[in-house]
């Protein structure tokens, strides 16, 4: 893939065999679309200063804090020459979903704002027919993600630190990033779709039925188109047959996309019904090019250097 966003010394296999990853002090609670898009000229490079990655961002939001513990084993750290490239951004990456969702019921159905309409606080999420969660996966790229971009500078907020909590709410979710004043923010998920269904597919905003999202909707459709084309470039996973447009959905029934300020994306990595898509949601290495991918499109949105996935 060619790359300009300076990720080379970030490359490297997973060997964590698929163990678990270590978690943060549970029960902590973080304070918690438009036509077809294409491509369009994003944001023009600043110039940035050398630093150390030491000097990186390591923020949890509101108190969670960063540690090599919260990293699965075998993700590697950028060299200190990489550390500038996103200096100054701030990146909210959100893991869909909670580990204790399900046995908390009345917390997560009941009614939240959604963008001029109630929805429930969460869900559960999907998994694979043999119980890979979606929530542990959308935590395990996360984090991944989140050691990417750190790497390059940038100061990045976990909108949960824990994989056994419950929530934050779609509302909170959306709070998150507002109150950080992101420059960008990710929703990292697997979907749950018919068995026949492959493919990965990014979910650009639609406008609200208040209206109130009006102001991110251009700016989110190029982050959308980035992230397409990164992602399929770093992971190989085919653009979705079953949902969407070339890889892209245009919703406006999301709380998350409706309430945020800031530009938002929704990514669905793969479908955990369909066998080939499972098999590789479920493999670390494959996981760690998912999150690589992540990290691609959104430096490629923040410092207007766009990948060449060969197709857009």
């Amino acid at each position: 893939m060619a790359r300009g966003t300076g990720l080379a010394g970030l490359r490297g296999a997973d060997r964590s065999g698929g163990r678990p990853l270590p978690r943060s002090r549970p029960g902590s609670t973080p304070r918690n679309t438009p036509r077809a898009v294409s491509p369009f000229a994003v944001l023009a490079g600043a110039a940035l200063a050398l630093i150390a990655v030491a000097s990186a961002g390591l923020a949890f939001w509101p108190d969670g804090a960063s540690s090599p513990s919260a990293r699965p084993p075998g993700v590697e750290v950028a060299s200190a020459q990489d550390s500038r490239t996103l200096l100054g951004r701030t990146v909210v990456l959100d893991p869909g979903h909670n580990g204790g969702n399900g046995t908390h019921p009345a917390a997560i159905n009941r009614r939240v704002d959604a963008g001029g309409f109630q929805k429930e606080c969460d869900t559960v999420g999907a998994s694979t027919d043999d119980g890979y969660a979606e929530h542990a996966f959308d935590f395990d790229v996360a984090i991944r993600a989140a050691d990417v971009l750190r790497a390059l500078g940038a100061t990045v907020i976990l909108t949960r630190n824990e994989d056994d909590g419950v929530g934050p709410c779609v509302d909170e979710r959306a709070r998150i990033g507002n109150e950080a004043g992101a420059d960008a923010v990710v929703s990292i998920h697997a979907d749950g779709g018919p068995v026949e269904g492959s493919g990965f597919h990014v979910i650009a905003p639609a406008a609200s039925p208040d209206g109130s999202n009006s102001a991110i909707l251009v700016s989110s459709g190029q982050l959308a188109d980035l992230l397409r084309a990164s992602f399929g470039a770093a992971t190989g996973q085919p653009r979705s047959d079953y949902l969407g447009s070339d890889g892209i959905a245009i919703r406006s029934d999301l709380g998350g996309l409706n309430l945020s300020r800031v530009p938002k994306v929704f990514l669905e990595c793969g479908n955990m019904r369909n066998p080939g898509d499972a098999a590789r949601i479920k493999d670390p290495a494959w996981r760690q090019r998912a999150a690589e991918g992540v990290a691609d499109g959104l430096a490629a949105y923040l410092t207007g250097n766009p990948p060449d996935d060969g197709r857009s």
